[in-house]
């Protein structure tokens, strides 16, 4: 099955719900960059939690037939980026999230959900 980029992001962050991620933002970058379209940021309680998200969604993903291109980071650093190319996700630990914000580097970007 070939997903649209606003229906692939909208299937991650359904997985991160179900898993229980935290602060789930959706941000629509395709006027403020080239890099992607779009962006799920969602922080994980803990490392256990982050390892379950990030094996959700690869899973998921997987099962329409869609592989990331890359992945980098560990639940261990607290900051995990799963890069599909239109899509990119990144989850964070609560610590790491409140450091990077990156709601606030991409502050031109359109909110398109929050999810508290």
């Amino acid at each position: 099955m070939l997903l649209d980029p606003t229906e692939l992001a909208h299937h991650v962050v359904n997985v991160v719900e179900e898993r229980k991620g935290a602060d789930i933002v959706l941000l629509d970058l395709r006027d403020v960059s080239p890099l992607a379209d779009f962006f799920v940021i969602a922080t994980g309680e803990n490392e256990r939690q982050l390892r379950a998200i990030v094996r959700a969604v690869e899973e998921h993903l997987s099962s329409l037939g869609v592989e990331p291109h890359h992945i980098e980071g560990s639940p261990e650093s607290g900051w995990i980026l799963m890069d599909y190319l239109d899509v990119i996700v990144h989850l964070f630990g609560p610590a790491e999230r409140r450091f990077y914000r990156l709601e606030d580097v991409w502050e031109g970007a359109s909110v398109i959900l929050h999810i508290q």
